[in-house]
This record gives C-alpha cells, sequence and structure tokens, in this order.
C-alpha cells in the first residue's frame, strides 16, 4: 500500500483538529485555492508571486513540490500517518477524499482530505531505522514502502517483526538539510530522554535550570506537595524569583486543569511556577494556566528539548551524563 505522511501544521499544532475531523490539510492559505491538475511550473509561479520564503529557489521548489502531490499524487484508498509528538504516536488511516478547499475547517490548513483514522501507532515500537526514516521535517511525503509496512503490521497488533537497528539514510527531501538534521536530532533526544525514570527526569529538568542560572533543590523521594524542584538564587528558596516545578514524565499522558489547579494550590503570591509535562497539556489545562493568580509556565516535550539544546554548553558534569550531546558543525 502507498502511505504518506501529513505533518499536522508547525510542531504538529493541529493534530487535535486531525483527528477530531477526520482529515489530514496543509497549508499555503496565501495561495487561494488551486483544483487538482494544476500544472506544477504554475504552482511554483504562485509560490514566487506570493513571495514565499523570500523566493528562496529551493524552499519554493520543495513547498510547490509538496502541495502539488497533495493535490495530484494521493489518491483515495492511500495509508496515510500524522504524528502526535506529545502522545509520541502516530495516527494510522486511509485517504477518503479528493482534496478540498475548506478554510472554514482550519483556516491555516485550508485544503483538506477526508480520512478514516483506524489505529495508532507508539513511535517506541518502531524499529530506529524506521524512526529515523520518519524524522523529515518535510509537511508531506511518501513513506518507504518497508517503514509502511512496519507501521502496518504494528498497527495490526503484530509486535514481533524483523529489526534492523542500524540507521539508515532515508532518500533526501527537496528542503533545507541543516533544518531535517535538527528536527532528526531534536526527536533522537526525546527518545533518549524517554528512556529516563522519574528520578532521572527530575535531574534532567534541574540540570537544565542550574544551565540558566539557577541554584536547585530537589525534593527527596515521597510526598512533594506538589513540588519536585526549588529553583532561586541562592538555592535555598529565600531569595526572589523563586521556582517550584513541578514534573511529570508520562509521554502518553496530558495534563489537564485539575492538575494545574492542584500544583497551584498552596502556592505563595510570590511563587513562579513551572509544570514541566513530557505529555503535554490539555486545552484546559492551558486556560487554567492563563487564569492562574500566580505566574506559571507550562513545558511541553518540544519546549523542554528545544531549552536543552539552547542552554546544554552550561549543563553541569552531572547534567550532561543523564543525557550525553554532542555538538555538530553544519555549512549554512
Amino acid at each position: 500500500m502507498t502511505m504518506w505522511m501529513v505533518r499536522a501544521g508547525q510542531g504538529a499544532g493541529y493534530i487535535e483538529e486531525f483527528e477530531a475531523h477526520s482529515v489530514v490539510a496543509v497549508g499555503w492559505a496565501d495561495l487561494g485555492d488551486i483544483s487538482p491538475g494544476v500544472a506544477r511550473e504554475a504552482i511554483i509561479q504562485q509560490f514566487h508571486d506570493s513571495g514565499f520564503a523570500s523566493g528562496n529557489r529551493s524552499k519554493v521548489a520543495a513547498g510547490a513540490g509538496q502541495l502539488w502531490r497533495f493535490l495530484n499524487e494521493i489518491a483515495i484508498g492511500d495509508g496515510v500517518v500524522s504524528y502526535d509528538p506529545n502522545a509520541r504516536k502516530y495516527l494510522v488511516g486511509e485517504i477518503k477524499s479528493e482534496p478540498t478547499w475548506s478554510p472554514d475547517l482550519m483556516e491555516a490548513l485550508p485544503r483538506a482530505r477526508r480520512v478514516e483514522w483506524q489505529t495508532s501507532v507508539s513511535r517506541d515500537a518502531l524499529s530506529a531505522s524506521a524512526r529515523n526514516s520518519l524524522g523529515s521535517i518535510s509537511t508531506l511525503f511518501m513513506i518507504r514502502d518497508d517503514v509502511a509496512d512496519e507501521i502496518q503490521a504494528l498497527g495490526a497488533g503484530i509486535s514481533e517483526l524483523p529489526r534492523q537497528e542500524t540507521l539508515v539514510e532515508s532518500e533526501p527531501q527537496p528542503e533545507d538539510l541543516f533544518d531535517d538534521a535538527r528536527a532528526r536530532g531534536l526527536e533522537f533526544i526525546k527518545d533518549r530522554v524517554t528512556l529516563m525514570d522519574g528520578d532521572e527526569f527530575e535531574e534532567l529538568v534541574a540540570g537544565l535550570l542550574r544551565a540558566m542560572g539557577y541554584k536547585t533543590r530537589v525534593s527527596p523521594k515521597g510526598p512533594d506537595r506538589g513540588q519536585d524542584i526549588i529553583a532561586s538564587p541562592d538555592g535555598l528558596g529565600l531569595e526572589q524569583p523563586r521556582i517550584i516545578v513541578e514534573c511529570k514524565h508520562r509521554t502518553k499522558t496530558s495534563m489537564g486543569a485539575p492538575d494545574i489547579r492542584s500544583f497551584l494550590g498552596g502556592r505563595h503570591p510570590d511563587d513562579k511556577g513551572l509544570y514541566v509535562s513530557t505529555g503535554g497539556f490539555t486545552r484546559e489545562a492551558k486556560y487554567e494556566a492563563d487564569r492562574a493568580s500566580i505566574n506559571i509556565a507550562l513545558m511541553d516535550f518540544d519546549s523542554l528539548v528545544e531549552a536543552i539544546v539552547e542552554n546544554y554548553e552550561n549543563f553541569d558534569v552531572e547534567a550532561r551524563a543523564l543525557l550525553p550531546l554532542g555538538r555538530v558543525y553544519w555549512p549554512i
């Protein structure tokens, strides 16, 4: 079966809409409605006319190629997957319609195809070579046959698969290779963090805060009264700002509004709050944080890894031992 990856916008921000509305969709809304059958060259010209990517020829060609494939190459009956980074799972389904112009559904992603979502597959269940090939940042691309077979088998409940754990180089995609390599690297860092237990995860977050200039105190095991870490200038929590940190390392469980309310209970008015969740947060949780009486920041898995990469040069020996990373220099 031909199988496609269609990403749910930047950072998979529309994955809930994909699942709720049973669709996959792509953007480039500024181009307006484009009918299937329009020549690829004409689409490229529309990209140029719109000023997309400041006329960067490789980015224009990549975007136009992906849009043309969505309109013309994807067929009814093809398989399709889309990645949910918070749940660390790939939604797996089947294309059920031709493309439609549907800005009322998702304004930023107005070109949609109806999908019957059938199952989901955990990223952690896939072989390393499959994870590597799915790490491309392309909005849309055709999945390799062997990876499509693996996804289908796992979706059908077949867990014992022949594995080739050696990372293989996937076919080059027509976009900026630096961004692609960086996106793959971030996903591999998330894979490594996922393997940590709860105590290691708390120590990693504490290491990040130390790299950002704070001194930290990690709560001992046992009831922590809603605080896993206290970060402050003096390390004792006596000087401001005092940041109370809650860490939840549950990659398949999003934190909800009750979790945020529980965390906020008993906080001092001058406290700052940081809630770190590898499973992300529900919309209700984000609303609860926005209306909280104290300043509270929510850090999901993507934000955590971005912060780790940004501050890794300042990590101390203990934090680096938890998550060893190497710098790669790339011509730009």
